[in-house]
């Protein structure tokens, strides 16, 4: 009998087990941000009830082994902050989305949720809503995207953006698994999409107020991984994936306030736009590693060294949609962010850039 491969997936063995009563417990799979910008995470048995994050209990986990903590004061504590039904083995198991604390009381140096949820609520009576627009390529065990020739290219860009059928589009089984996924777990997906490169997809999550923007969108990533996973792919946020005449990878990121979205609001978009010109490098700073790669003033992007904008232009830092400049009121995009970035240091910066620090 040939030996499986390690990675060989027995899902049809799995689905034996998944309908066993579990006897009043439910898994709770507590959810982590790590050093290097990555999900992880680790399962727990709890009384099957209803939770809410004041009501799970804090746990820890070894930092010394994720990059965030030194071995000699190496455990790190997990503070429940959002919870999400488990696509995966389904009601009553849940996911639990956490940030990470010190055992000094004070946040881990990688938490950069805790600031960014203090300035949401400083400014929350401007109502602050985001969507991002989430790149990723999906790559094979050789680490070069699927469908693409050995040692060779595909055809240049161009019958891929939002392409349909064969040698125009490839993997959409994980790209649907993944959508289901997130509309079970109750991630606000707003739609998903094929990309200007053969193996590159992009969902959109939002509109999302405050808080909730980064909160679903780490979700979604958490959930993209565990269905590339089952489908033995691996996702790359890498800005640039692949050298040459392609598109690299953003995470294009829409925001508004209520007095940008009500009459007279483009006063208020210029005005924040402005603002942001003030402050590009601290946004760059934050926007993601490698995003030089991608930054070059072609394929679709502003140069990473110059702040521009316009209308309906992808060329630009900022873009305002044609039809928010014909109603005179709406969003802006910003669309420097990388595919790898941080989602809440992306909209902690753009809040401290159009609406002022946390005074």
């Amino acid at each position: 009998m040939a030996r499986l491969q390690a990675n060989t997936s027995r899902t049809e063995t799995l689905m034996k087990y998944m309908n066993l009563d579990q006897k009043g417990t439910l898994m709770a799979e507590y959810i982590w941000i790590d050093s290097a910008g990555n999900t992880r995470s680790k399962s727990r048995t709890l009384a099957a009830k209803e939770y809410t994050p004041d009501t799970l209990p804090t746990w820890n986990f070894d930092g010394s082994s994720t990059g965030q903590a030194p071995a000699g004061n190496s455990d790190v504590y997990l503070k429940p902050i959002a919870v999400f039904p488990d696509p995966f083995t389904q009601s009553p198991n849940i996911l639990v989305l956490t940030e990470c604390w010190d055992a000094d009381g004070t946040p881990n140096k990688y938490n950069y949720r805790h600031e960014c949820a203090k300035i949401m609520e400083f400014h929350k009576e401007k109502k602050p809503w985001f969507g991002l627009e989430q790149e990723y390529t999906l790559l094979g065990d050789d680490d070069r995207p699927f469908g693409w020739p050995k040692g060779g290219f595909p055809a240049p860009q161009f019958q891929y953006y939002c392409g349909v059928g064969f040698g125009n589009v490839v993997q959409r089984d994980i790209v649907l698994a993944h959508y289901k996924a997130c509309l079970y777990a109750g991630v606000k997906i707003s739609g998903t999409n094929a990309e200007v490169m053969p193996a590159q997809w992009e969902y959109q999550v939002g509109p999302c107020e405050g808080i909730e923007m980064g909160d679903h969108l780490w979700l979604s990533r958490f959930l993209l991984n565990r269905v590339a996973e089952d489908f033995g792919a691996k996702v790359s946020v890498h800005p640039k994936p692949m050298p040459g005449d392609w598109n690299g990878a953003g995470l294009h990121s829409n925001f508004s306030t209520q007095e940008m979205r009500e009459e007279g609001g483009m006063e208020h978009i210029e005005a924040a736009i402005k603002k942001l010109e003030g402050r590009h490098l601290e946004h760059i700073a934050v926007y993601g590693e490698d995003n030089e790669k991608r930054l070059t003033g072609h394929h679709e992007t502003g140069a990473i060294d110059q702040f521009t904008w316009g209308v309906a232009t992808r060329g630009a830092s900022i873009r305002i949609p044609r039809e928010v400049a014909a109603k005179g009121y709406g969003y802006f995009e910003d669309r420097r962010p990388a595919s790898n970035a941080d989602p809440y240091r992306i909209t902690n910066a753009i809040m401290v850039s159009c609406c002022g620090d946390a005074e």
